[in-house]
């Protein structure tokens, strides 16, 4: 081993080895024993036993085979690291096929490999990946052990509390679809102890979440825009409402007209959105179904995209026009979560929506949360001015879904994105104003 390649300060990176063939574990772990910064802690044959050994051995290193019998890798590995978030995956394959690059990335895969397996390729692939890792699972570490004031140390560098300003726009191209019932339980749903979240309605001229929160405020968004070159974060929190849950809230503008003063730049809000961010560990931001350049602005900024569906046809139609937009935009795969809202069971006789499992399929993209319709629920929580997942019954649809669409977001963004499945032309690529620049027919 070469000076300084280790993990550094005598640390030892225990690794779990995943993969049906007895002589590949055996191989990998004879190449590992050399190391002395790796400890094999597991080894095992199936996916469905490292599922279930995972949470006990606590691996800081996954290494795992796409193609088991029982349990595959990409199933496995998205249940590990729901289950144990300081975990990172390192998925191989002899197969090295853009498609299984990116069901890895969306199970929460770190780095992918290709058998058979370069030496050098692996050592310096596993501390790769393990220095990257180190710092979120260190923040999962002292979440777990109530240090939040530690945790605060460990998001971000420089003067002050920097937090690590994760932004999620939450967007349908299809009014009615729910977004302002998702972004406000979303942002509800992403607070924990040490954790700070801003909720904004960046719906410029219809924005509803001072209704669902029973919010009011002197001070909103406009006030933001207009001053956007000499802003700080004392006027900044002037600006803020508080809901009695303790969420901080970015009102939108109080009449349709004064959207107008938001719109009149189209990337003041996402330079509001970028100078906010910094002092949150997540923002969350409610938008209309109107596309605009405004809107992709903000969108460029965000870590992650909850594409909000419902399923129907129109739904369906408008959901896959912005996923091949998105696509034409180069935002990585993992950048959109879809969501189904307003669902039925797909197993009921008298359905009147179309199957999920048809809906993913058609638009060859995995559903990240199904959200159940029920009205009765979403109202009586608005009629309170509470978010639906603030009720005592969690075990209840949809506020079990909607908690779960919060845990999975909140661990997948508390994790670093594998450089390998971003090209670098994309990192490189800059926004260029105006849809007919950004498409190509200008």
């Amino acid at each position: 081993m070469s000076p300084g390649s280790g993990a550094g300060n005598n640390e030892v990176i225990t690794i779990m080895l995943v993969d049906d063939i007895p002589e590949t574990r055996e191989n990998i772990k004879k190449l590992l024993a050399f190391e002395p910064d790796f400890k094999v802690v597991g080894s095992f044959g199936t996916g469905r036993e490292a599922v279930a050994q995972a949470q006990e051995l606590r691996p800081d290193i996954v290494i795992m085979d796409i193609n088991m019998p029982d349990m595959d890798g990409i199933q496995a590995t998205s249940e590990i690291t729901k289950a144990l978030p300081t975990a990172a995956v390192i998925m191989m394959s002899v197969q090295n096929d853009p498609d299984y690059l990116r069901k890895a990335m969306l199970a929460g895969a770190r780095n992918f490999l290709t058998k058979p397996i370069d030496t050098e390729e692996l050592y310096n692939t596993i501390r790769t990946v393990y220095a990257r890792n180190k710092p979120i699972a260190e923040q999962y570490r002292y979440l777990e052990d109530g240090r939040a004031s530690d945790l605060r140390k460990t998001i971000g560098t420089g003067a002050g509390e920097v937090r690590a300003g994760h932004v999620i726009v939450v967007y349908s191209p299809q009014g009615g679809a729910g977004t302002t019932t998702i972004a406000t339980n979303l942002a509800s749903g992403l607070m924990k102890k040490g954790i700070k979240v801003l909720l904004i309605d960046a719906d410029t001229q219809f924005g509803d979440v001072g209704v669902f929160l029973k919010l009011q405020a002197q001070s909103t968004l406009v006030d933001l825009v207009t001053k956007v070159d000499d802003l700080d974060l004392e006027f900044i929190e002037t600006i803020l409402t508080t809901h009695e849950s303790g969420l901080k809230v970015l009102l939108g503008p109080p009449r349709p007209e004064l959207s107008d003063e938001v719109e009149a730049d189209p990337t003041a809000l996402a330079r509001v959105v970028e100078q906010i961010s910094g002092n949150y560990d997540f923002v969350v931001v409610d938008t209309s179904s109107h596309l605009s350049e405004m809107l992709l602005s903000v969108m460029d900024l965000a870590s992650k995209i909850v594409l909000v569906a419902t399923p129907t046809l129109s739904g369906v139609k408008n959901a896959r026009f912005m996923l091949e937009l998105f696509d034409r935009l180069n935002y990585p795969a993992n950048k959109t979560a879809l969501v189904l809202n307003k669902t039925e069971d797909d197993r009921a006789r008298n359905r009147t929506t179309i199957p999920s499992d048809i809906i993913e399929k058609h638009l060859k993209h995995p559903i990240q949360a199904r959200i159940p319709s029920d009205e009765k629920t979403v109202l009586m929580a608005i009629n309170r001015g509470v978010p639906v997942i603030a009720s005592r019954d969690r075990n209840k649809s949809p506020i079990r879904e909607l908690q779960e669409l919060s845990d999975r977001l909140f661990a997948e963004l508390l994790q670093p994105q594998p450089d390998l499945l971003v090209p670098d032309e994309q990192k490189e690529a800059k926004r260029r104003s105006g849809f007919g620049l950004r498409f190509g027919r200008a």
